[in-house]
């Protein structure tokens, strides 16, 4: 397994691949790797001749030092995972002057609105800098194929209107949010739970799921308001926001239409741990 820290080797590498006609699909990560991660690195092994996993984390889609300093880093287990999971996988490390060059600054993208949705409203900036590091790897990379976790599906639906307003030649995977036994989300941010809040941290899904079925026979409104209250019920949670939207446009949902999908999205603190989730409703 080569673990590529400058972003000329790999380049080189792999555009010597290409000339050969070689299919590339690319996993971005911020690091400290769990289930989900490696399942798409399987998927991408499984639909590419190679398979590029980015360990960096970026940040300029921190609104928070304190939470860019506390995000955990664990290269070295990384690989030992990504090993264990596919010898044949090309790691990208770089470090911070290697994407940026001379400054750590974020462009300004235009993504329809969907950054004004949810996560957009809490976390000021954050989209411009997964948008700029998205770009960036797709322009070291050159990916045929990139995966993304559902877990993070605001940030699928941005990523996939960027590549189509740059007219940026990869084609964007979804792929299914892994959970944990009690249902929990997996997410790098997990490792900092308490063990006892992390076990506990299943009442999120479970709130999910309730949302799920009243939403057969409740208004959003309605849906919301009970999730409002079972998380009153649950001090330990504190719950940031929920949202119903219309799974395309992220637009909150003021009542149901028959031809539409919708989501529940949640943004829960837990010991001062920001976790996120999701779930389709139909």
């Amino acid at each position: 397994m080569a673990v590529y820290h400058q972003r000329d080797v790999l380049q080189n590498l792999l555009s010597q691949q290409k000339e050969r006609g070689r299919t590339i699909g690319l996993v971005p990560t911020m690091g400290a790797l769990h289930e989900g991660h490696l399942s798409l690195v399987a998927q991408s092994a499984r639909e590419n001749d190679i398979t590029v996993v980015s360990i960096f984390v970026n940040p300029t889609q921190f609104d928070n030092k304190d939470d860019l300093q506390k995000y955990p880093r664990s290269l070295e287990e990384d690989t030992r995972k990504l090993y264990a999971e596919n010898p044949n996988v090309l790691i990208f490390a770089p470090e911070v002057e290697d994407v940026y060059s001379d400054t750590v600054r974020s462009d300004h993208f235009d993504f329809d609105g969907l950054e004004f949705q949810m996560e957009g409203k809490f976390r000021k900036g954050h989209f411009d800098g997964v948008g700029t590091i998205v770009k960036r790897l797709f322009e070291i990379v050159k990916p045929d194929n990139a995966y993304f976790g559902e877990k993070d599906y605001q940030q699928l639906l941005i990523v996939k209107t960027m590549v189509e307003k740059h007219h940026i030649p990869v084609q964007i995977h979804g792929c299914p949010i892994k959970r944990e036994e009690n249902g929990l989300a997996m997410s790098s941010r997990n490792k900092r739970l308490p063990e006892q809040l992390r076990r506990e941290a299943g009442f999120i899904f479970e709130v999910l799921q309730q949302a799920r079925e009243n939403f057969k026979i409740q208004t959003p409104e309605a849906v919301k308001e009970v999730i409002v209250q079972r998380f009153e019920e649950h001090p330990e949670f504190k719950l940031e926001y929920v949202e119903i939207a219309d799974t395309n446009t992220l637009e909150p949902a003021l009542h149901k239409e028959k031809d539409k999908k919708y989501r529940a999205f949640i943004a829960v603190y837990a010991d001062e741990v920001r976790l996120i989730d999701n779930i389709a409703l139909n």
